[in-house]
């Protein structure tokens, strides 16, 4: 049974920086896609990165920014959140093999 548990939200000012966490049971992240979606207040729910064998790949609102990484021995995937805006404000989600986390609360404010 594939479950993924996100931690690490919480408030920062505009500039600031977080990390999140995703631990994932049920399925190896080294052979399966690890995916990061946010759902931003008032807007339908949007990719933010993914982490393929390695290898991240980001939406553009976020490259440069936000950075995946992961740890194979934990099974777990870890966003690095730079540079953060007001509109990164959201609830960020971990995906894999199309279960979904429950999310951790992010909100960028002064």
């Amino acid at each position: 049974q594939v479950q993924l548990v996100e931690s690490g939200g919480g408030l920062v000012q505009p500039g600031g920086s977080l990390w999140l966490s995703c631990a994932v049971s049920g399925v190896a992240i080294d052979t399966y896609p690890v995916a990061c979606w946010r759902q931003i207040p008032g807007k339908q729910r949007e990719f933010v990165g993914d982490i393929i064998l390695g290898s991240p790949e980001y939406a553009s609102s976020v490259k440069g920014r936000f950075t995946i990484s992961q740890d194979t021995a934990r099974n777990a995937v870890y966003l690095h959140m730079n540079d953060l805006k007001p509109e990164d404000t959201g609830v960020y989600y971990c995906v894999a093999r199309d279960i979904w986390g429950r999310g951790t609360q992010v909100t960028v404010s002064s």
